[in-house]
């Protein structure tokens, strides 16, 4: 079965990087499977970039490598590093982006071995010359322990812990998706098990319901969401838009 490898970055569409990195991996891996997550990340957002792989990663099958790009530090002293967990690997700029996906890690190495990379290599460009030709590598079946020196720790990006009391919860928004939803910090598993709490963030306030379709058009509501995460919505709209929902803003669920 061939390998999975995908790609996560802030390139977007319009130019010629994503088409780069992906050549160089069909160069050197031509069966590996490559498969976009996003490329629409802002440039320089770590954090959106963290959650995308965050939301992704779980569903991609066992021994995919995953490569993440959003290095605003780029030709820079920030290393670039590799990280294997028991069901996947991770590859990108150490910055904490890698942080929410690569869970449960058995091995860290700094990308050292400069046999594996493009030369001359770019100060500006690692995804085409240093990370694309280290995945492709592995997915061809290079082994993890030759890409460099094993280390014990990496940047971490903190996730950002709900509070949760008797009869109250205390979170914020960590993204706002394309149609204007308001993804919380506040895992589903923390919500009651019946519709009665009662969700608010500034001006927008909505009951916790199962799914949008529950209140009518144009209605806020709240909804565990698909990523496992509390989410704020407006049925056929966009609570971002209609109240204004931001990244960090305050969120409070009364139980």
């Amino acid at each position: 079965m061939p390998t999975v490898v995908s790609l996560t970055t802030d390139f977007g569409t319009a130019d010629w990087f994503v088409g780069a990195m992906k050549a160089v991996i069909a160069g050197i891996a031509p069966d590996a499977h490559l498969i976009d997550i996003t490329h629409g990340i802002a440039p320089g957002d770590i954090r959106t970039g963290a959650l995308a792989l965050r939301a992704a990663v779980p569903w991609f099958p066992p021994g995919s490598i995953h490569v993440a790009v959003v290095d605003p530090g780029v030709g820079s002293e920030r290393r670039a590093i590799a990280i294997r967990t028991p069901h996947a690997c991770f590859i990108g700029p150490d910055n904490g982006l890698l942080t929410w996906a690569a869970t449960d890690i058995e091995e860290i190495r700094v990308l050292a071995n400069t046999s594996l990379f493009l030369q001359p290599v770019s100060h500006t460009f690692h995804g085409r010359d240093i990370f694309a030709p280290v995945a492709a590598h592995l997915a061809a079946g290079h082994p993890f322990s030759d890409l460099g020196p094993a280390i014990e720790s990496h940047e971490i990006l903190p996730w950002p812990t709900p509070v949760i009391a008797a009869s109250i919860i205390h979170g914020e928004v960590v993204h706002v998706d394309h149609f204007g939803n308001a993804i919380t910090n506040i895992p589903a598993e923390h919500l009651p098990g019946d519709t009665c709490a009662r969700v608010t963030c500034g001006p927008f306030a909505a009951p916790l319901r199962a799914s949008y379709a529950a209140v009518a058009p144009g209605e806020p509501v709240a909804v565990r969401g698909s990523t496992g995460l509390l989410e704020l919505a407006v049925r056929d709209g966009s609570a971002a838009t209609v109240f204004g929902i931001a990244r960090g803003a305050a969120v409070e669920v009364a139980l």
